[in-house]
């Protein structure tokens, strides 16, 4: 065995011993324990929809933000990334932007609009509203489908989560699945 050999032999033996620990076993304990305690999230949570031919539709992830700009949809956070200061001329332009747009799609509505509507989220797909922010679109959503802002009230409450355990975390509504429950679909 020459030298560079000797060198490079406990290098090698750590790099494979290295990859079968982390790249594989490790990686399927957790997967496996993915699978066992939280199927639905490991898999996507993807929800699925029989419809009336009794063919299946993927309509997306419940954790996965999907944009929706229809005045007859509930519409959720900005969608995206920003490094941008809370503080900088540039969030401050995005933002009015968004303001600007949700007055277009709302005219009649002069109640403050509250702030997750207008900023991104941390990472820029949180499918969720507050329900502030869901109260907000209630008038406009029954207004263009010919609703009853109650059943409205009804659909949201339905699709709205409290906190984890009572004391984590804040309510938070699911956009999609209050989208896809105003279409007669959930």
């Amino acid at each position: 065995m020459t030298k560079t050999m000797k060198i490079l032999r406990p290098a090698v033996m750590c790099f494979l011993a290295m990859t079968v620990v982390c790249g594989i076993i490790y990686t399927a304990a957790v997967t496996g324990i993915a699978q066992l305690l939280f199927p639905n999230q490991a898999n996507g949570s993807i929800i699925t929809i029989t419809l009336k031919d009794g063919t299946q539709k993927d309509y997306g992830s419940a954790l996965i933000a999907q944009k929706f700009t229809g005045a007859q949809y509930m519409i959720g956070r900005p969608m995206g990334t920003t490094n941008l200061s809370p503080v900088s001329k540039e969030q401050k332009k995005l933002v009015q932007e968004r303001i600007d747009w949700l007055h277009s799609l709302d005219p009649d509505n002069t109640a403050d609009i509250p702030m997750d509507l207008v900023t991104k989220s941390g990472s820029g797909v949180d499918p969720n509203i507050t329900p502030e922010a869901a109260e907000y679109q209630v008038a406009r959503i029954a207004r263009e489908r010919g609703m009853n802002e109650d059943d409205v009230r009804a659909i949201i409450s339905k699709y709205t989560t409290g906190r984890f355990l009572g004391i984590f975390g804040e309510p938070a509504v699911n956009v999609l699945k209050v989208n896809l429950a105003l279409d007669g679909l959930l």
